[in-house]
Parts: C-alpha cells; sequence; structure tokens
C-alpha cells in the first residue's frame, strides 16, 4: 500500500481543535445578531421539543413495562449474580438515548421540510460579512476579502430536487435515509454482543467507514485503538462520528444548494476538510443531546456555519462568472496558512488575491 493511504492530514488533531474553535467564535459572532431569534425556526422547535416529548414518553413505555417485568421475576429467581438483565435494560437505554435522537430527527426533517434554516443561513452570511468590514473599517479597502452574500443571493435555489417534490415524497426520502443510519448502527451494535468475533465488530466498522471518508490513516488508528478501548466508548465515538457528519452535511445545504457540486466534487471537498468540520460538527452534536434545548442549538448551528464557510471557501462569483468555481473549491487552498494562525488572528487571512478581484463586483465592494 502507498504511503499516501496513511496521510493524516486532513484529520490531524490541529485541524480538528481549529474546528472546535470556529464552533466557539461561529457562535458566539451568530448571537450577537439581533435578528437572529426573529426567525420561523424557533416556534418550529418548540413544537419539535413538544412532539419530541410525546415520543420519548412513548419510547420509555417498554423501557418501564420491561424494568417492572424484571423486578416480578426477581421475587422468584435470582438476579443478583446474574448479569443478562443489566445488559439488556443498558441497550434499551442506549437505543432511546443514543439511537432514537427524536427531537434532533425532527428539527432535521422540518429543514428538508421548509426554509426556515436556509434563510437563517443567508441572513447570518449578510451579518457576517457586515461584521467584516465592521471589524477592518480602518484598514486599506483594496486588503479586503470580496463578499460573500452579494453573489450568493444571486445563485438560483428552486427547481432542486428538494423543491420539485411533494413533502411526502421528502418525508419518505428522509425516512429511509434515517431509517437505514439507525438500522445499520443497530445492527453493528447486535453483533457486537455476539461471542468472540463481537469485540471485532465495532472497530472493523470505524475502519471501513473511517477508511472511506478521512483516508486510511486515521482509520487504522480508530481501529487499534478500538482493540484496546472498552466498546461501548468506541460506540459511542462511532455514533457521534456518524452524528457529526450527518449534522454537518445538513447545515452546509444552503451552501450547495447554491454553488453546484458535483456529487464527486463533492466528495474531495469534505474529505480535504474532515478534520475542520468534524471538529465543528462534534461540539453542536454534543450540544444538541442535551434535553429541550438541543433543538433550540440547531438554528444556532446554522448561524454558525455562515461564518464557517467564509473560512474554508472562497467568496462566489455571480452566477453568470461561476463555469469552473466549484472545482476551484475542492482543495482548500490557505488551510495551511489557516491552520496556523493563532485564536485572536483567525480573521487575518483577508489579503485580496486575483480570484477575489474577479469574485468581486462593485456591488461586493459597497455592501456594508
Amino acid at each position: 500500500m502507498s504511503s499516501t493511504g496513511f496521510d493524516i492530514s486532513n484529520f490531524e488533531p490541529n485541524a480538528v481543535i481549529r474546528g472546535f474553535q470556529l464552533t466557539v467564535v461561529g457562535t458566539v459572532r451568530a448571537l450577537q445578531n439581533p435578528d437572529l431569534f426573529k426567525h420561523e425556526h424557533f416556534r418550529q422547535a418548540a413544537l419539535a421539543i413538544g412532539v419530541g416529548i410525546i415520543i420519548q414518553l412513548i419510547v420509555q413505555i417498554p423501557i418501564i413495562g420491561l424494568k417492572f417485568f424484571l423486578y416480578l421475576c426477581s421475587w422468584v429467581i435470582d438476579l443478583q449474580s446474574a448479569t443478562w438483565d443489566d445488559d439488556l435494560l443498558k441497550g434499551l437505554e442506549f437505543m432511546s438515548k443514543s439511537v432514537l435522537q427524536v427531537p434532533f430527527l425532527l428539527m432535521t426533517l422540518m429543514a428538508h421540510l421548509t426554509p426556515t434554516l436556509d434563510q437563517i443561513f443567508m441572513q447570518s452570511i449578510h451579518w457576517v460579512d457586515s461584521t467584516y468590514i465592521q471589524k477592518h473599517k480602518s484598514e486599506d479597502p483594496d486588503t479586503l476579502r470580496a463578499m460573500y452574500y452579494p453573489n450568493l443571493q444571486l445563485f438560483p435555489t428552486k427547481g432542486g430536487p428538494r423543491e420539485s417534490r411533494p413533502k411526502l415524497e421528502v418525508f419518505m426520502i428522509f425516512a429511509k435515509r434515517y431509517g437505514k443510519k439507525i438500522g445499520l448502527g443497530l445492527g453493528v451494535y447486535f453483533l457486537s454482543m455476539l461471542p468472540i468475533i463481537g469485540r471485532f465488530v465495532v472497530p472493523a466498522a470505524s475502519f471501513l467507514t473511517f477508511k472511506t471518508s478521512v483516508g486510511t490513516g486515521p482509520a487504522a488508528v480508530i481501529f487499534g485503538t478500538g482493540l484496546v478501548l472498552p466498546k461501548s466508548y468506541l460506540i459511542r465515538f462511532l455514533h457521534t462520528y456518524f452524528a457529526s457528519r450527518s449534522l454537518m452535511r445538513e447545515l452546509l445545504d444552503p451552501y450547495f444548494r447554491r454553488v453546484k457540486f458535483t456529487p464527486e466534487q463533492k466528495s474531495r471537498w469534505f474529505r480535504d476538510r474532515a478534520g475542520v468540520l468534524f471538529g465543528f460538527a462534534f461540539a453542536f452534536t454534543v450540544l444538541m443531546k442535551a434535553p429541550f434545548i438541543g433543538v433550540l442549538m440547531y438554528g444556532v448551528a446554522e448561524a454558525s456555519t455562515a461564518y464557517l464557510v467564509t473560512k474554508i471557501t472562497d467568496p462566489p462569483p455571480s452566477p453568470a462568472e461561476s463555469e469552473g468555481f466549484a472545482e476551484s473549491q475542492v482543495t482548500w487552498k490557505n488551510k495551511h496558512d489557516f491552520l496556523r494562525l493563532s485564536l485572536e488572528n483567525i480573521d487575518k487571512l483577508n489579503v485580496v488575491t486575483e480570484d477575489d478581484e474577479k469574485a468581486s463586483s462593485p456591488e461586493s465592494k459597497k455592501f456594508s
């Protein structure tokens, strides 16, 4: 196997840490936007919380019933020395809390059915541009980067697969996709309980997952670690990784609905930024597991993603001049320079390049 197969440059610790830092900075910037909490998202989030509570109560009914049944059995069977009952209850709790993230899934579904999160993203891009100009108002305007919002809002989003399909069809596609993910998660979990081969199931699943998305090197590290650490640790990590990856793709959907990439280009785009994207999405994934407030964070995460986009992509040209732009974005050109910046200088890369000059327009220069 070639040495490039073990290249971890796309998933190095420095990139993951920088992604987490962007979560913090992006959230602070987003919360400073006075228009953020005016959006319909937060009414939808409240609805998702209410529906989620009802569904979670329904999910808890068989768990409570099983606990009561085991309690009755303990009167006639000695369960003190047995472990199967504890394993069964732990498995059900795991499925309830880690696999069936009901409010979060409801919020993701609403993102597919309504344009609210798309509106939050675009309004936040507008806010990021405005704060960028304010932050650098004392500098030479010719050295500032081009704006994102003026050209990005010109890109059409109508006519895409989501808009052209009935809502019922969108719901069925969503249910099929997430049902498959939940099924795979449960399958791996139950196979890992088999004797002898069970201890290899989760490390093998982790290796195959990471090999496809970030390369052989990180996948081999995860596989080796999984053979040493307790199975529960790796299961939690694998689930969090899957959830983070799905969340990041959902949050970036407003960008990719405008700037059209082929599936192959999009795959390379994600792979070149894998570490930063994981660090960014991981923090939000953990926050969204919190009861009640988790779904409220979805809108904040979308707003923060607008800030992330301005750090890992170039300002877009107008739609009429966008031919070849997607291919030019597959490789993150200033990645190494950006990762070396200190946190206080995270906005330092603001020198206009030749590509930026082509991307900018008279409206971009006047935007505030």
